[in-house]
């Protein structure tokens, strides 16, 4: 944990929604930043006067009262991460969009002179903040799965002031995960038969040790990965490690 990443302060705001949303500050080194989460794979981080939206999905409803965004964030192509529809609700016209080769392939007219590509392994500067694209797929990796193939999509790692986000994307509990270092937050994701059951996300959270992770994206075929039992598996073995349990499925 670095010196600068000290303060957390929990706020319950109500942003115009049908629902109070839990929005948690963070202390940076040199500022604030702001989390929100908003529904299934999509959240909102704010970093002084930049608005970093990922993955926009569920509708504008969800988005009514927040600041359009200064980067847009897409992990994959799926509908649940590269949604058109809320894409064109919310106002993006001042907005970059960070993505995979395949989404940029598949995203609207309108929004490709708006993209930086990145592939696995690749990172670029915006706005005083680094943003790495990670793997996220699908094991075993050979064959390649015909849900998460590797390469396709991107998780990311940004860095914003001295503190590092992980977001996981749509993967399971893959070697590039569990070798993570020095991640402050983390956003694993668990919807079978998508991505990780709840114990191999726990195993792999115990292995990279995040300070505080958000299970999100825990809606599956069949209903809603246990998050509760994920939190038990990782604090009755690590207590360090904060599990914060958000509602990501709020009713509109």
């Amino acid at each position: 944990m670095k010196a600068g990443f000290l303060t957390i302060v929990y706020l319950f705001v109500f942003i115009h929604l049908s629902y109070s949303q839990k929005t948690t500050i963070l202390k940076t080194k040199n500022g604030t930043l702001e989390i929100n989460p908003i529904s299934h794979g999509s959240l909102i981080l704010t970093y002084q006067n930049t608005t970093i939206y990922v993955d926009p999905y569920g509708g504008v409803k969800l988005y009514k009262g927040i600041k359009a965004p200064d980067i847009v964030l897409i992990t994959d192509i799926h509908g649940d991460h590269l949604d058109i529809k809320t894409l064109d609700s919310i106002d993006t016209s001042n907005a970059i969009f960070i993505a995979p080769q395949a989404v940029a392939n598949q995203i609207s007219e309108k929004y490709k002179s708006k993209i930086t590509v990145l592939n696995n392994g690749q990172g670029v500067h915006r706005f005083d903040i680094f943003i790495k694209a990670l793997p996220m797929y699908n094991l075993p990796e050979n064959p390649p799965s015909p849900k998460h193939p590797k390469g396709r999509g991107n998780g990311y790692i940004l860095t914003i002031d001295d503190a590092q986000i992980y977001i996981s994307g749509d993967t399971e509990d893959i070697p590039e995960m569990r070798t993570l270092q020095n991640i402050d937050v983390a956003f694993i994701c668990m919807n079978l038969p998508y991505t990780m059951t709840i114990n191999q996300a726990a195993s792999a959270v115990l292995e990279f040790q995040p300070k505080i992770v958000y299970p999100y994206h825990y809606r599956g075929k069949e209903g809603f990965s246990d998050v509760e039992e994920f939190k038990n598996l990782v604090n009755t073995q690590n207590k360090n490690i904060e599990v914060r349990l958000v509602d990501w499925y709020p009713k509109n």
